[in-house]
């Protein structure tokens, strides 16, 4: 199964899997927003792999059930096991010889063997050379069978109808890139610079990205969740609560000005206090290991989603450590829910619009 679809006449829903939810969106044409948040079962999912089956597809069949949902779904891949490498190659205009290419090129440079692995390809730019021959850069994603084979045996185990998978990071930058929110604006050399779009929850998930085009993803499990498991530990809330807290507290508000209990809110915020310097440095290697790269595009400001970008001064405090612009922005047809909802929504959204 490829990692992509064709296009079918209505968006289908966007399906996002985290280690502690499973979030849901789509604008199916001529309908009101279609959005939900299912609980996960503890342990299902980790590191962005499912490790439950049966308990995956539970909370899905539990999520769709409850207003009789459509049942046809994008699902997405994120985990430390996907590779994204991008490859650049002299054009080809024939679609089996550029995919033999493609597959050709990927043997060098995808770190798993490709007999165990689902690719896929997209191309993203293209380039004259200095001789004036034609190349073309093309953005190469692979995935463990493994991996892929357990989240369609997961929903077709809810039975849902699985038209695709993408990326995780593909359906971040559709969601957040719409030409109505903003262009980039051109750096001085004349370039356009890249936009870094970073997902915060139960892993960080970051893309650059220029325009639609993806140059680079990558996730990691240094993440916001793993703040809220430390508050959890050390207060014996649950995670969800402890999630809740870390939104309520925020970074920038006097503890006195906050409410609630005194001695949980001072809690989360040594627990945002002693950790948020450690997401910015491994935000910080993402984009230093990017800029390393030969061709590597500028990279301009930040952009913030997934419910951790829900946590008052949270941006700020990550700008000043990475020394950017950082923002959240939500997709407009999320507007009206809550700050945290639009969020962990903005994910799943982007996953069900068409390419």
């Amino acid at each position: 199964m490829k990692l992509s679809s064709r296009k079918r006449p209505e968006n289908p829903i966007g399906v996002d899997l985290d280690v502690d939810s499973v979030a849901i969106a789509a604008t199916p044409a001529g309908a009101a927003l279609v959005s939900g948040v299912q609980p996960m079962p503890e342990g299902a999912v980790d590191g962005g792999e499912i490790i439950d089956v049966d308990a995956v597809s539970s909370a899905l069949r539990d999520l769709f059930s409850r207003d009789n949902y459509p049942k046809r779904v994008r699902l997405a891949v994120a985990s430390q096991g996907v590779a994204f490498r991008t490859i650049r190659l002299p054009l080809i205009e024939n679609q089996d010889q550029l995919k033999a290419a493609v597959r050709f090129q990927a043997q060098e440079q995808i770190p798993m063997p490709l007999d165990t692995a689902v690719l896929d390809h997209q191309v993203i730019g293209a380039a004259v050379t200095e001789e004036g021959g034609r190349q073309i850069d093309v953005a190469v994603v692979a995935a463990r069978r493994q991996s892929v084979d357990a989240l369609l045996q997961a929903a077709r185990g809810a039975g849902l109808e699985p038209v695709g998978i993408d990326l995780a990071a593909f359906g971040m930058i559709r969601a957040l890139a719409a030409p109505a929110q903003g262009a980039d604006e051109p750096a001085p050399d004349g370039y356009v610079p890249a936009t870094v779009y970073c997902s915060l929850g139960g892993l960080t998930n970051l893309a650059i990205a220029r325009g639609f085009a993806c140059l680079f993803s990558r996730v990691t499990q240094v993440s916001v969740r793993g703040i809220a498991e430390e508050l959890a530990a050390s207060t014996g809330l649950t995670l969800e609560h402890a999630e809740q807290w870390l939104i309520f507290v925020g970074t920038d508000a006097p503890l006195e000005q906050v409410g609630g209990d005194p001695a949980t809110a001072a809690a989360a915020r040594v627990a945002l206090d002693a950790n948020l310097d450690r997401l910015a440095d491994e935000i910080r290697l993402s984009l230093d290991y990017y800029g390393a790269q030969e061709d590597a595009a500028p990279v301009g400001d930040v952009v913030l989603c997934g419910w951790g970008s829900a946590i008052p001064g949270l941006p700020d405090r990550l700008g000043a450590v990475l020394g950017r612009q950082v923002s959240v922005r939500r997709p407009a047809a999320l507007r009206g829910l809550s700050e945290a909802e639009a969020a962990r929504l903005t994910l799943p959204y982007g996953l069900s619009l068409e390419r």
